[in-house]
């Protein structure tokens, strides 16, 4: 779990409870979720919190948090922000991998040394987290002071995000003496060589310039010119990335956070090219006159409805109204009690995951709320709540997230344990106890269990093993993809147990042989006719790699699992591209085929480094019941 580091001493001063010892800190820190894991080696609290309240990842937001617990704040506060002095002209010559941009200008705020690391720590925890290691999102925070904007057409300063040649310009990077081209930043730049290959395939390089020159090169690094020190009072914020979505929430924890400092916000106008306004403002975000040009920050709110016969059931106890509404206020939240709608007019309960990260989710274009989610789970005609949400709460897609704020203000600990209304007895489930069983009987034949894992690629998958997607053969089924994967080496569901038994066995070539491994785990693959669109399923896998393996090996090792479950097995002789062709067959159990057995072939096993043979079997574990 992801940690931060807090000063209780300044955590007491912008909560306004100085009376507080470190241990009651520590007991009303727990009841926001945040677990104490110790001191650091500068005596501040190493916290453990929730990845998904990133609004929590400096001491300005654990306050605030800590003021609504206390009652100190109330509902949703939505700073003001000024009108804009300043606009980001967004040039075509921009790389398509990064399009977007974002920005607000601070005044006025008081930068000791506390507040400054504690927005260095925002800023570095942001980056890995919502930012995915600056990936998606990048920040850039700036001494404005040393920013001198050109002309723009209505009379504010200019700044621009362009493209640049890798060679084209000059300028001297943040903690660096020497002028340096964004190539040689890869090159020879710490920094620059630490996030090189987030740009180190653009044919042009991100860029951002003033009216004297370059001052950024996101997602790498910031200038040297403006960076920012205790003296800065006003800072100007920009976030580029590859979705105008993530950014935008990016730049609302930020600006909320010096907010608490006593800065003042100002709006900036972000100037698309007229190709790029469309996408990036898909769904209505606080635009000038025209939609051409967005205003950020975007601090408009939204709002989900939520039941109050739901509220009570999650929670099990027996709320009045208005004690709803003051655990909302008291989470800060705002909420409102409203007769429902019916089911005619009820949207999604759940953003669709396509929507949750990209520029689908947004609110509507005059900043007031949007999209109403409704709960679902309403009985027309009951008492429901329309519950808003502060713009830098980007955890909140479901009417369940507003009843766990309101369970944590109400004390979860203060909610009385019952029993539940029918009692069972607990016990393996019959798929569960097959598992058991068939691994029971691989270990007597010689197995050695494993459990990999069910997350592959397709290179792995297919190309390693020979398989086609779609080949017509054991395990080419289409695979479940991953919309957006974590890492290129998990990006699909496996849709066979082979291909990662055999990535064992690479692994483990410096081992002694004979190495006879198995494994009954998931697999599955898209299937139009079910209700997911996915079938699921188990399967019984197992490999045999030995200088005298053989096919006769592995059948006579399913002959002996056949009959200890007491099914009829056959094996027709088929072709497998995986296998050796004459050395292959469908493993047919009780007159169904349901997997294969065989040698493999020669060329896998030069793909995966193995010097002797392997013989290997893989079948549907429901072929057994």
């Amino acid at each position: 779990m992801p940690t931060v580091d807090i000063d209780p001493d300044e955590l007491r001063e912008l909560t306004g409870h100085e009376e507080k010892d470190d241990d009651e800190l520590v007991d009303d820190l727990f009841g926001l979720g945040l677990e104490f894991e110790g001191w650091t080696e500068d005596d501040e609290f190493e916290l453990e919190f929730a990845p998904d309240r990133l609004d929590r990842l400096s001491v300005e937001g654990v306050a605030r948090s800590m003021r609504y617990q206390y009652g100190d704040a109330r509902g949703v506060h939505v700073p003001s922000t000024n009108s804009a002095e300043w606009t980001i002209e967004v040039d075509e010559s921009v790389p398509d991998e990064r399009p977007y941009v974002t920005g607000a200008v601070i005044r006025d705020v008081n930068l000791d040394e506390d507040a400054l690391d504690s927005l260095i720590q925002l800023q570095e925890k942001l980056h890995a987290t919502m930012g995915r290691k600056r990936a998606k999102g990048a920040i850039g925070i700036h001494d404005l002071t040393m920013l001198k904007g050109g002309s723009a057409t209505e009379g504010d300063s200019t700044i621009q995000y362009v493209g640049v040649e890798p060679e084209e310009d000059r300028f001297v990077p943040l903690d660096s003496d020497a002028e340096m081209t964004p190539a040689d930043v890869l090159e020879d730049h710490q920094t620059g060589q630490t996030y090189a290959d987030l740009v180190s395939g653009y044919e042009r390089y991100p860029a951002i310039y003033d009216d004297i020159g370059l001052f950024s090169f996101p997602p790498v690094i910031n200038g040297r010119r403006t960076e920012v020190s205790t003296d800065s009072r006003d800072l100007f914020v920009e976030m580029t990335g590859t979705d105008q979505w993530t950014i935008d929430k990016m730049l609302n924890i930020v600006c909320y956070a010096l907010t608490a400092r006593g800065a003042t916000l100002e709006d900036v106008t972000v100037e698309y090219p007229d190709s790029e306004s469309a996408s990036a403002d898909s769904n209505g975000s606080r635009t000038q006159s025209g939609g051409r040009d967005l205003v950020r920050p975007d601090l408009s709110t939204k709002t989900k409805t939520v039941s109050h016969d739901r509220i009570e059931t999650i929670l099990g106890i027996d709320l009045d109204p208005d004690e709803v509404i003051d655990l909302a206020e008291r989470s800060g939240l705002d909420a409102e009690k409203v007769e429902d709608e019916g089911e005619s007019e009820r949207e999604e309960s759940i953003t669709p995951l396509e929507q949750r990260d990209g520029l689908e989710e947004r609110s509507s274009a005059d900043g007031s709320s949007g999209p109403r989610e409704n709960d679902e789970a309403a009985p027309v005609g009951d008492l429901v709540y329309e519950v808003t949400i502060p713009p830098y709460r980007v955890d909140v897609l479901h009417p369940l997230d507003v009843i766990d704020d309101l369970g944590r203000a109400y004390g979860f600990n203060d909610l009385e344990p019952t029993y539940p209304d029918v009692g069972t007895v607990g016990g393996r489930h019959e798929r569960s106890r097959l598992e058991r069983a068939v691994r029971t009987q691989l270990v007597g034949l010689g197995f050695e269990d494993l459990l990999n894992f069910h997350m592959t690629n397709e290179e792995v998958n297919y190309e390693r093993v020979d398989v086609e997607p779609d080949a017509g053969v054991y395990g080419a089924g289409e695979p479940a993809t991953i919309k957006e994967p974590y890492s290129e080496d998990y990006t699909i569901l496996r849709t066979w147990c082979l291909p990662s038994l055999l990535m064992v066995l690479e692994n483990n070539t410096h081992r002694a042989y004979p190495q006879h491994l198995s494994e009954v785990g998931f697999a599955a693959e898209v299937d139009e006719t079910e209700n997911t669109g996915v079938a699921e399923g188990r399967h019984v896998g197992a490999v045999l790699a030995s200088h005298d393996a053989g096919y006769e090996d592995a059948k006579a090792r399913l002959q002996a699992l056949a009959r200890d479950f007491d099914v009829d097995l056959e094996t027709p002789a088929t072709d497998h591209p995986t296998f050796i062709s004459g050395r292959a067959a469908n493993v047919v159990i009780d007159g169904e085929t349901v997997g294969v057995v065989g040698e493999i072939h020669p060329k896998v096993l030069v793909e995966h480094d193995l010097e002797v043979p392997v013989a290997a079997f893989e079948f549907d574990l429901e072929a057994l019941r």
